[in-house]
């Protein structure tokens, strides 16, 4: 039984500030569409894909920065995209902040089935940035003020014929993030991202930026076997350039489709699940290559910072 299809990323140009949720949903229903004709089965939408990155301003009042967070999902604003999803069997990654019951804040990533029921949830586990307000920066990055670290780990979860893993933004960074989904048996693995362009406290990396995004993703692909497709929010969003750069990756790292711009765009491949055992079985066996018991230091306590 063949496991190829074709995935999608729907890369997404800036969302302003007073942009309401509804206008955002209207331009993934458009480029669902357009995914759709391409044949794709997976459509995959960036990090926070409902608003603007709020995370660049200090916000000290909880009403205020509640009302950047969905309380539901599917809610209101949502749903046609849900909706749209079913009446064309279309699948898609969405990432968004969620205000659990409880009044917990995650930044939080779903996988929705082509019957437009989710199949899968992962929290953010990597949160970058800072706590404090720093009025030295050009804008700021407070996700560690406002998100609370993922608390569902690396999940695999069965869908589109498949194992499918998650991860977010800073996630891909982190070499720890891709071998815990490999383990776990992924073999696609969806991630969006908002990444600026200037990092304030290392400005001469600023040209790095595109580099850093692609290398981390083939590493990951390659060193794992696994097929990944990772989707920008780009453009200059309320006075932070984002990087664009969205791509699909092989799993022996090379790169299938890459957008050109900085704005709404969709890029495709054509996909084969069962490729992931040309690394598999070969360089990266886990079961015959790696060497846990030398490993120990990954999993130690993390020093005070």
């Amino acid at each position: 039984m063949s496991r190829k299809f074709i995935v999608a990323g729907a890369q997404m140009g800036p969302i302003t500030k007073d942009e309401p949720r509804a206008s955002a949903v209207a331009r993934m229903c458009t480029m669902m569409h357009k995914a759709h004709e391409r044949g794709a089965a997976l459509v995959v939408f960036p990090e926070l894909a409902l608003t603007t990155f709020f995370p660049r301003w200090f916000i000290d009042d909880d009403a205020a920065l509640d009302a950047w967070f969905e309380k539901q999902m599917p809610n209101d604003d949502v749903r046609p995209l849900f909706d749209l999803a079913r009446e064309l069997g279309i699948g898609f990654h969405l990432g968004y902040a969620e205000l659990t019951p409880e009044g917990r804040h995650f930044n939080t990533a779903i996988l929705v089935s082509a019957e437009g029921e989710i199949a899968g949830k992962y929290r953010k586990i990597h949160l970058p940035g800072h706590r404090e307000n720093e009025s030295w920066r050009p804008f700021q990055h407070l996700e560690k003020r406002y998100f609370e670290k993922g608390d569902l780990g690396f999940p695999v979860f069965d869908a589109f014929g498949g194992k499918v893993g998650m991860c977010i933004c800073n996630d891909r960074r982190w070499p720890e993030t891709w071998r815990v989904l490999g383990l776990g048996g992924a073999e696609l693995v969806v991630l969006g991202y908002n990444t600026p362009l200037h990092y304030p406290p290392a400005p001469g990396h600023d040209h790095l930026q595109y580099f850093h995004n692609e290398l981390s993703i083939q590493a990951g692909c390659y060193q794992n076997g696994l097929w990944a497709v990772a989707v920008a929010k780009a453009g200059m969003e309320e006075g932070s350039e984002l990087i664009g750069g969205s791509v699909i990756v092989a799993p022996t790292g090379e790169i299938l489709a890459r957008a050109a711009t900085q704005g709404d765009e969709i890029i495709t491949a054509e996909i084969d699940l069962d490729r992931c055992a040309e690394i598999r079985a070969n360089v990266f066996n886990f079961a015959v290559h790696r060497e846990p018991s030398d490993y120990v230091a990954i999993t130690a306590p993390k020093a005070a910072g």
